[in-house]
């Protein structure tokens, strides 16, 4: 097994018990007087918890989530990059360093990933906007609702220390990613 498989069998479960708080540490941004443009990104990671078809299904046992994990870190990734002074928040300084472990095992396939998450700013969810999430105070406030909710009723899937497992997370994520 090489170092960079045992460095994401190391991290990954960890990555899956704390989405539900990184999830909503990041929905307490949403509000705040950090740029549009980082809120932004935030927004749109954290509305792709709730597409109904997103690129792993959370069914699927081990992988499930680590989408999400994945999705979130890169938005927070995306927010940095685009105000730097976000680095300063301390949740988007994490999830952004945590990015680039994304980066390492998806390689070339992680521009495809960064444009997928670039996109879900301009999509929706459940019939909500990111724009509407953070320019009408009722929709962002039913958003956090939701959000803590989801986050209350998540259960951390088991994530089984197998190599297999890694291979499985590039194959999906190479053939579901779009071009």
């Amino acid at each position: 097994m090489n170092d960079l498989h045992n460095r994401c069998l190391d991290t990954f479960p960890e990555w899956l018990r704390t989405l539900a708080s990184d999830a909503t540490e990041l929905g307490t941004l949403l509000g705040s007087e950090l740029s549009e443009g980082a809120r932004r990104y935030v927004a749109g990671g954290l509305n792709y918890l709730f597409k109904s078809l997103d690129l792993i299904p959370d069914g699927i046992e081990d992988l499930g989530y680590l989408d999400d994990a994945f999705v979130i870190r890169v938005a927070a990734n995306l927010g940095v990059t685009s105000t730097p002074a976000a680095r300063e928040t301390a949740v988007l300084a994490r999830l952004s360093g945590e990015a680039s472990l994304v980066a390492e095992l998806l390689g070339k396939d992680y521009a495809r990933l960064e444009k997928y998450v670039e996109g879900l700013t301009r999509g929706a969810a459940r019939g909500r906007t990111v724009d509407e999430i953070l320019t009408d105070e009722g929709v962002r406030g039913a958003f956090l609702i939701e959000l803590s909710g989801w986050a209350g009723g998540y259960q951390a899937p088991a994530f089984s220390r197998d190599e297999k497992n890694i291979i499985k997370l590039q194959s999906f994520l190479g053939a579901k990613l779009p071009a």
